[in-house]
């Protein structure tokens, strides 16, 4: 092995239902000690999605899952309401 060598942190997959579902795997649920109920979060980067369990006040923000519309069109149309 070389000095150079990354180690890649192990890959959990689950599959997407036709009702866009999905089951989330032991590991994961056990890394981010999810419980029924709880609300995970999903921010979009560079290099893909980060998924976390989110936090209680992020959860308690009702605009929250309308992150679609952050954008400057709807900053402008909508910023003054």
């Amino acid at each position: 092995m070389g000095m150079n060598r990354q180690i890649r942190p192990p890959s959990a997959f689950s599959k997407v239902s036709i009702k866009s579902q999905t089951v989330i795997p032991r590991a994961v649920r056990e890394r981010l000690g999810l419980k029924p109920g709880d609300t995970l979060r999903y921010r979009l980067t560079a290099d893909g999605v980060l998924l976390d369990k989110a936090a209680g006040n992020d959860a308690d923000d009702p605009f929250a899952a309308f992150s679609e519309w952050a954008g400057k069109a709807d900053e402008k149309a909508y910023g003054s309401l």
